[in-house]
């Protein structure tokens, strides 16, 4: 399997703030690889940078073989780019933005004709081509600006937050072509703060937050390191005598104190629970809250960063 992304160090700073320090990763060659965090993690700068559109401040990156600050042009004809931000004129209808889109990339006559057609199709759009894109709901304009990203048969497509804002309809639309489009071999790149889309859609995924990457595996990787889940114990008083008890139980794999609370990383989520309950018991701790997380790839974002999601 050959590499189609390798990323290097890559870092962009404005002024003194530093928006993506240092990431390291490569993205293979038919895979669907997941950019999740939340909003403001940097993972549109780094498509930004990626897609030529921002120049790093440092490091290096390859796309489809070409250097990015060296060969921007080369890039730019092999991928495919859905930005976060509608791309579209909206009083133009659908085919007509679609053939304007189509004609900067070079695309003319029947072969201009027949990707318009194929992309409508793809997206379920066929139907409404003739209509305004003033006159489309968020999800059909979403559906639309991936038809745009897919004229020119990119070896790899950037989706940035595809889902934001759209409708349950429109939304399984988007999960139901991304997932044709990669078994017909497009490598994709997808960023996105839901971490259910990422484990039904991604192969690999890297956790991004503050600017890093600080988790990169497939989902089921991620969420076995887990173990069992994951316990929030609110104790009034006696958190460290209960942690430090707690630690023993062979059912704990971890213990740290978090937020005025207890996090219980366990090896058996039910186990556990009723041990560390027996502790607090023993020790005559006042409990005041509960919670149980389950392990799945929030609750693996939940653990590394210590905070909740961010919108």
């Amino acid at each position: 399997m050959t590499n189609i992304v390798e990323v290097h160090d890559l870092r962009k700073q404005y002024g003194e703030f530093e928006a993506v320090k240092g990431l390291n990763f490569v993205i293979n060659r038919g895979e669907i690889f997941g950019f999740l965090g939340p909003n403001g993690a940097g993972k549109t700068t780094t498509i930004s940078m990626l897609s030529t559109l921002l120049p790093p401040t440092g490091g290096a990156a390859t796309v489809c073989s070409f250097d990015l600050v060296r060969q921007p042009g080369e890039i730019k004809k092999r991928i495919g780019l859905v930005p976060q931000e509608l791309a579209l004129y909206p009083t133009l209808s659908a085919r007509d933005n679609l053939e304007f889109f189509g004609s900067i990339y070079g695309l003319r006559g029947k072969e201009l004709r027949e990707r318009v057609n194929w992309t409508l199709e793809l997206v379920g759009l066929a139907d409404r081509a003739k209509d305004r894109i003033d006159q489309y709901s968020g999800g059909m304009k979403r559906r639309i600006n991936i038809a745009a990203g897919l004229l020119h048969r990119p070896e790899i497509l950037f989706l940035d937050e595809p889902t934001v804002g759209v409708d349950p309809q429109s939304r399984n639309h988007i999960f139901d072509n991304v997932e044709r489009l990669n078994k017909e071999g497009l490598t994709i790149l997808y960023t996105t703060h839901y971490m259910e889309e990422a484990e039904r859609l991604c192969d690999r995924v890297a956790i991004v937050d503050q600017g890093r990457i600080i988790a990169l595996d497939t989902p089921k990787a991620l969420i076995d390191s887990l173990g069992g889940g994951i316990i929030h114990l609110g104790v009034n008083g006696k958190g460290e005598a209960v942690a430090e008890q707690a630690r023993l139980l062979a059912a704990v794999k971890s213990i740290r104190r978090l937020d005025g609370m207890v996090e219980i990383e366990t090896r058996r989520a039910q186990e556990a629970l009723v041990g560390v309950l027996e502790v607090a018991n023993r020790l005559d701790a006042n409990v005041t809250s509960l919670e149980i997380l389950k392990p799945n790839l929030e609750t693996v974002f939940l653990h590394l960063t210590g905070k909740t999601l961010r919108d």
